[in-house]
């Protein structure tokens, strides 16, 4: 008696198991002002956003933009022209080595200098001398003149000689239209990378990075609403406008030097740019997005070989592409009906939205692109299993709690 309704309650369990693991979940409901790439629409008929705001970016130059105001912030500071910043050479900063050889001195004074983290240059035995923003030939001038008038020196045009051995990184804000708005060090190198360290003295350095463009990178690069033609640099109360999208559609463009303090201002143009989604000299190469494959709680990731090198992508990696880095595509016919969602935000008004895409359709469909997003830094990717595979996960947990109950039940028989 006690074995029947047992297997009767054990049927009705496997039923609604079974019942279950075929029925799929409701479809992600988004706002209406979260869509932010082509791609990120329903699957079909849905009234989810359908992207009609995204529109190709101007290829001429001087071409009008989307939606664009100059920002807010440079009311308060002077336009100057760009030559005045193009033409000069980029001032000291703070970690910056130095060279400084002084006339008929061998070791008390001559010898390699750092500039302090306060932007001054303390020669030995000497008061400290401001460097920060200086030229090396003012800066030349300036100590010239206090070796002279400490009657250290002779005031002669060569009693103090200064070479720069290596710029260093120097502190910038990046704000707008970039991935990782902030402070950022710009030209930062690692200790292999130190100029003059390995090879002996040196003169010269050309720090590639302390610019612009490599600020922005240090920024986790422009979002794809950037306008790269008109970006702005601030510095004591002026501004310049620069147009780098030459580093984008491949015609000349001439980077700027930054010191520290500087401010860099990415305007958005309101409207999504495909050329900005591929790896150039404004943008990052690579992105990270968080990845799940699980076909029960228990298991993890690492039976779905994700690791630290599947969630590195490189940038403009699409959806599909994702999906088979998680390894959420292929296998046997009965994982076709696999499904999977795209967890995505909106930089520009910071809202999310969640893209749920049928894998095998996705495969199959000739107009995949259009239904295939592009995988912006920091999205997240999840799979599910197919009905099939509920279905045997289903058959499986009851097949696991019968053979619990069963020996308990022989059991009880038997005293």
């Amino acid at each position: 008696m006690f074995r029947s309704i047992v297997h009767k309650a054990m049927a009705g369990a496997a039923s609604l198991a079974l019942l279950s693991g075929c029925v799929a979940g409701p479809a992600p409901a988004n706002l209406a002002s979260s869509a932010y790439a082509p791609g990120q629409i329903a699957w079909q008929g849905s009234k989810q956003p359908q992207g009609d705001w995204i529109t190709d970016a101007p290829v001429a130059r001087g071409a009008p933009t989307c939606s664009w105001q100059a920002p807010r912030e440079l009311d308060t500071y002077t336009r100057v022209s760009p030559a005045s910043f193009l033409d000069r050479t980029a001032p000291l900063g703070a970690g910056d080595r130095l060279e400084i050889t002084v006339l008929g001195d061998q070791d008390k004074l001559t010898g390699t200098y750092v500039i302090g983290s306060d932007g001054t240059l303390a020669v030995r035995g000497q008061r400290p001398v401001q460097a920060s923003g200086l030229s090396i030939a003012d800066l030349t001038a300036r100590l010239r003149q206090q070796l002279v008038d400490a009657n250290i020196v002779r005031p002669l045009q060569n009693a103090v000689r200064i070479a720069l051995i290596e710029n260093a990184g120097v502190s910038v804000f990046v704000g707008g239209a970039v991935f990782q708005p902030g402070a950022v060090r710009a030209g930062e190198r690692d200790p292999d990378s130190r100029i003059g360290l390995r090879e002996g003295a040196v003169s010269g350095d050309d720090n590639v990075s302390r610019t612009v463009a490599g600020a922005i990178r240090a920024a986790g690069g422009v979002r794809p609403d950037a306008d790269v033609q008109r970006i702005y640099l601030l510095r004591n109360g002026t501004y310049a406008e620069f147009d780098l999208s030459g580093f984008v559609h491949g015609w000349s463009s001439r980077d700027v030097s930054v010191s520290s303090g500087d401010r860099i201002i990415v305007p958005s143009r309101t409207c999504f740019n495909a050329d900005l989604v591929r790896p150039t000299a404004l943008t990052a190469p690579g992105i990270r997005v968080y990845m799940s494959n699980l076909t029960r709680s228990a298991m993890n990731n690492a039976g779905a070989a994700i690791g630290h090198q599947t969630t590195s992508l490189p940038y403009g990696t699409r959806l599909l592409q994702g999906l088979v880095a998680a390894n959420c595509v292929g296998g046997s016919y009965m994982q076709a009906d696999r499904r999977a969602v795209l967890i995505s935000r909106n930089p520009i008004n910071g809202q999310s939205i969640v893209i749920e895409r049928d894998i095998e359709k996705l495969v199959r469909g000739a107009n995949r692109d259009a239904l295939n997003p592009y995988l912006m830094p920091g999205d997240a990717i999840a799979c599910y299993d197919s009905r099939w595979t509920n279905f045997r996960e289903a058959v499986g947990l009851v097949t696991d709690a019968v053979n619990t109950v069963t020996p308990a039940i022989l059991l009880d028989n038997a005293l």
